[in-house]
């Protein structure tokens, strides 16, 4: 069997998807062959594998860090939140509506199996699988149930290196709390504490590392610099980012949809995104972004409670661009259909009417990466699709593209996540807009390269020693 090391966190947003893809690209770089692992994601940022499945997006990246095909494996479970009481199960890529339709609690077992075989598999198939925990194994309410943080770290012989957000303060606290709250067992497989974005002089710490350690017999392995090299992350890295000076020289503002999914689509836009949750956010864009969204009639009526909806009609009006993407292509739309229910809302809802479409919610839902030329542009694009809706296209609208994309003057809709991410495309819909580029993100495999450099220098040699 693999070795596998763990990176767990004392809180949600410690870094724990950061890290991850730094050790995977810090292995690989060794020659290790690696893989990563997370049994269970609780996120709408998803994505798509070459054989068509859906896995979340920060194993995406992980893998992409590892240098290795995504494999359903790495992320067995996937949680799709649709509203604060209910989420969408991903089962080994694939919608399960047999476990969606199961109580919380009772689903673990069901699940844990699956868990299991895909670990394992992965265990047998390359020598290191870097693991990443879920929020934090302190959570000691959901211990029975645990099928991500400790329950995993036992079954794979894992070495857990437990990390805490010192940029927000309490690490200490954080770090000697998580580790009282573990068992005998648990705590034998803590290797070291990491304190994750770190300002300053790592000197400037002591005497707390060595405090620490003569409470819990556990090391602090590594100080982690504060990075300002951006990964997409399981959340809403993106939604949360600021951009300072965006206005200036004119911006996109996108709709930060209560269910917005795959934010991290529009992170080439840099500083022109302004992302916006009131009418006020809309005045002066250059262009308006409807993102996609897990819950497309709840967050099309949460656009009209905010005023929103209106908003971004009158901009259509104005002459501004307007680009829905997915749920967003959906909203722009005349009528959302939903006789089954897939998408929690009411048999038929009112779109915009910006685009002449029509759209009905199946049960099956398309997952795929595509590829195809814009007659619009000439351009040869590429993405994803991760859609339950079909939507049919009248008379008023033109189709650029079957199934994938359309234009009613200057309002265009696609179903293609990642649109955006086509350097040409982002220039060219920019210049709808009449922005300039934004200074271009570095391709993701140089971040992943600067992120491993950064990341494994400040770490103990020995917590990479040991897997080579």
């Amino acid at each position: 069997m693999g070795k596998a090391i763990m990176v767990q966190g004392c809180t949600s947003s410690a870094g724990k998807s950061y890290l991850t893809a730094a050790l995977c690209r810090v292995l690989s770089n060794a020659g290790v062959r690696v893989a990563p692992f997370k049994a269970q994601n609780m996120s709408n940022n998803a994505g798509i594998t070459p054989a068509g499945l859906e896995m979340g997006r920060a194993q995406l990246v992980q893998a992409a860090a590892a240098r290795v095909t995504p494999d359903v494996r790495m992320n067995p479970v996937l949680l799709k939140p649709e509203a604060d009481t209910r989420s969408q199960v991903v089962l080994l890529g694939q919608v399960n509506r047999e476990l969606t339709a199961l109580p919380w609690r009772e689903r673990k077992a069901q699940l844990w199996p699956h868990v299991q075989g895909a670990l394992h598999s992965l265990l047998d198939e390359y020598d290191v699988v870097v693991i990443e925990g879920a929020g934090s194994p302190a959570e000691v309410n959901l211990r029975a149930s645990d099928i991500v943080n400790m329950r995993v770290a036992l079954e794979a012989q894992a070495a857990v290196l437990l990390a805490s957000d010192i940029d927000r303060g309490g690490s200490f606290a954080h770090l000697l709390g998580t580790w009282h709250c573990l068992t005998t067992e648990e705590r034998a497989r803590l290797r070291g504490f990491i304190l994750n974005r770190f300002r300053g002089d790592p000197r400037l710490l002591a005497p707390a590392p060595e405090w620490l350690e003569a409470q819990t017999g556990v090391p602090t392995v590594g100080v982690i610099p504060m990075l300002d090299i951006p990964l997409p992350e399981e959340d809403g890295l993106w939604g949360d980012a600021p951009h300072p000076g965006g206005e200036q020289d004119g911006f996109v503002a996108i709709a930060r949809l209560p269910r917005v999914s795959n934010l991290d689509e529009f992170a080439p836009l840099g500083e022109r995104a302004r992302w916006v949750t009131s009418p006020a956010g809309l005045s002066g864009a250059n262009a308006v972004i409807l993102p996609g969204s897990k819950s497309t009639a709840a967050d099309l009526r949460w656009l009209r409670a905010t005023g929103l909806a209106g908003a971004v009609t009158r901009a259509a009006h104005a002459g501004v661009p307007v680009f829905g993407v997915c749920g967003g292509l959906q909203m722009l739309g005349r009528v959302l259909r939903d006789p089954q229910g897939v998408d929690g809302g009411q048999p038929a809802e009112p779109g915009l009417g910006l685009l002449d479409l029509d759209t009905t919610f199946a049960a099956g839902k398309t997952t795929a990466l595509t590829t195809f030329t814009d007659p619009e542009t000439g351009l040869s694009v590429r993405g994803y699709e991760i859609h339950h809706g079909q939507t049919q296209a009248g008379s008023g609208v033109e189709t650029l593209a079957p199934g994938l994309l359309w234009r009613q003057g200057n309002v265009r809709g696609t179903y293609l996540h990642g649109l955006l991410e086509n350097p040409a495309y982002l220039e060219r819909f920019l210049g709808w807009a009449g922005l300039r580029p934004p200074q271009p993100l570095a391709s993701l495999d140089a971040r992943l390269d600067a992120i491993a450099a950064r990341v494994g220098a400040a770490l103990d040699p020995r917590v990479i020693g040991e897997f080579l």
